[in-house]
């Protein structure tokens, strides 16, 4: 008896043991299944692991009615009563006919893609060869031989459609060509305000009496013609006056019109031109800096063409005369100063100038 007790006892604690199995396989099933619901080969996967575990174990198949009336009677667990939804079916392989690629579209975007290589060539070429008046002379031409060909009212339906068609043929091009010149007319007004005076009169008319007394116009350089400006890294930038500029300024004032015509910008030109006035007595009527020069080859050109005088009545005084200036005929070189001691080109200057253009006044 002894003997049969304790074989019953452990077979109860064996069915214990397997009771406690299967709460804690439930209940882990019902967890996979809330956190998987939407992945339907998750859950397949785990019955039919379940499936294949009660299967193979005997002992799990003999207390499959305690289990049933477990799941039963627990109502989260109870996954038989939900329908579960069977996985989406393959998707089937691509055909091999989707694969190939319609040969109309692919000599479709080869035929835009030369007409737009084409269309770029030919507008460079233009633009490199021909002016823009060249090229509306030109397409003026063109249009010509388009409306040239006429059909008569007797001519059969192959001729008329021929014209027709070849009218439409001309259109696209007249239609490309029209919107090229726009856009080149466009670009090359943007870049005119760059690179032009900023207007074709550049100082205001002369008084009558100064046009009667033939007053000329003396046209001076800024930077290393009558300052000269340096950096250092003790002092920074500092600009230095050449020697005899207030006399040379204020002796010249008295016979002409004195104009400061650089190339450098108004923030920089401004307090200059206001300290050389201050000891000058207002010698210099006008100052013309970078707006009013030509941009041309990469550099600043003064055009003594747009100052509204008589070109012989103009002279223009620079260290780079020569080299900044359109009008060389109106150009007066002399030495460019870079801070040397003793300079007297300005002074040297004046005898020539008072000489020429005072006794001209006195006549």
């Amino acid at each position: 008896r002894k003997k049969e007790r304790k074989r019953f006892s452990e077979e109860e604690e064996e069915e214990r043991e397997r009771k406690m199995y299967r709460m804690i396989q439930s209940r882990r099933l019902v967890y996979y299944i809330t956190k998987n619901k939407n992945n339907n080969n998750t859950v397949n996967t785990i019955i039919n692991k379940k499936k294949c575990y009660s299967s193979s174990s005997s002992t799990v198949s003999r207390f499959s009615t305690e289990e049933d009336s477990f799941h039963s009677s627990s109502s989260s667990s109870n996954f038989d009563s939900e329908s579960i939804p069977p996985p989406p079916p393959p998707t089937p392989p691509p055909s091999s006919a989707a694969k190939k690629k319609s040969p109309f579209l692919s000599l479709l975007k080869f035929g835009i893609f030369s007409a737009f290589i084409g269309a770029t060539a030919t507008a460079g070429y233009a633009t490199y060869t021909y002016t823009t008046d060249q090229v509306e002379e030109l397409s003026k031409e063109f249009r010509e031989s388009g409306d040239k060909i006429t059909v008569e009212d007797d001519a059969s339906s192959v001729e008329k459609y021929k014209a027709l068609l070849y009218s439409a043929a001309m259109t696209v091009p007249a239609k490309c060509i029209d919107i090229y010149l726009d856009l080149r007319r466009s670009i090359e007004e943007k870049v005119r305000e760059f690179s032009e005076p900023s207007s074709d009169k550049l100082l205001p008319d002369m008084l009558p009496q100064e046009q009667m007394m033939g007053i000329k116009t003396v046209v001076l350089d800024l930077n290393e013609t009558l300052i000269y400006s340096n950096w250092t890294r003790e002092r920074g930038w500092r600009t230095f006056k050449r020697p005899g500029l207030d006399i040379f300024l204020l002796r010249l004032a008295q016979c002409c019109e004195v104009v400061i015509y650089t190339d450098q910008m108004d923030t920089y030109v401004t307090p200059i031109i206001d300290r050389l006035n201050q000891g000058s007595g207002g010698a210099i009527r006008f100052c013309l800096s970078r707006s009013a020069t030509k941009y041309q080859d990469g550099k600043h050109y003064r055009d003594l063409s747009k100052l509204n005088r008589n070109p012989s009545n103009v002279i223009y005084i620079s260290g780079h005369a020569l080299e900044n200036a359109l009008q060389p005929e109106n150009c007066a070189p002399i030495k460019p100063w870079k801070l040397e001691e003793g300079d007297t080109t300005l002074i040297d200057l004046l005898p020539f100038l008072e000489c020429k253009y005072f006794s001209l006044l006195l006549l």
